[in-house]
């Protein structure tokens, strides 16, 4: 169930974020999407200026992957979700060792309601 919900949320991000960067060499677009789930994601967790600034890199590559797998991929529904299924593993793992335990198992709670789209 862990497992989907992560997917779902990948997904959802993936949607929004590939929604906003229409243009693949519109970095600018990428990066303010960046900057609005960081900003998103401090509100819930108090993040020092530190982990800020890794997490709106990590959120960066995170957007950039997905839009570069989903433009690789778009012919391959199974390799797509096996990738980004990878893609969001190695995010959440990155993401856990910038935040304090507390700090991301409060993630863990608030994660769906992180994403553009509510699924709750």
């Amino acid at each position: 169930m862990k497992n989907f919900a992560t997917l779902l949320l990948l997904c959802a991000m993936c949607y929004v974020g590939t929604a906003q960067a229409a243009a693949p060499a519109d970095g600018s677009r990428l990066s303010e999407r960046a900057k609005a789930m960081t900003r998103q994601m401090a509100e819930k967790l108090p993040l020092s200026e530190g982990q800020y600034v890794k997490v709106r890199q990590l959120n960066l590559r995170l957007l950039t992957e997905t839009a570069e797998l989903r433009k690789q991929l778009a012919n391959d529904a199974t390799a797509l979700d096996e990738a980004m299924a990878n893609v969001q593993m190695r995010y959440e793992w990155d993401l856990a060792t910038i935040l304090r335990p507390r700090q991301m198992a409060l993630y863990d709670q608030t994660k769906l309601s992180m994403t553009a789209v509510n699924l709750r």
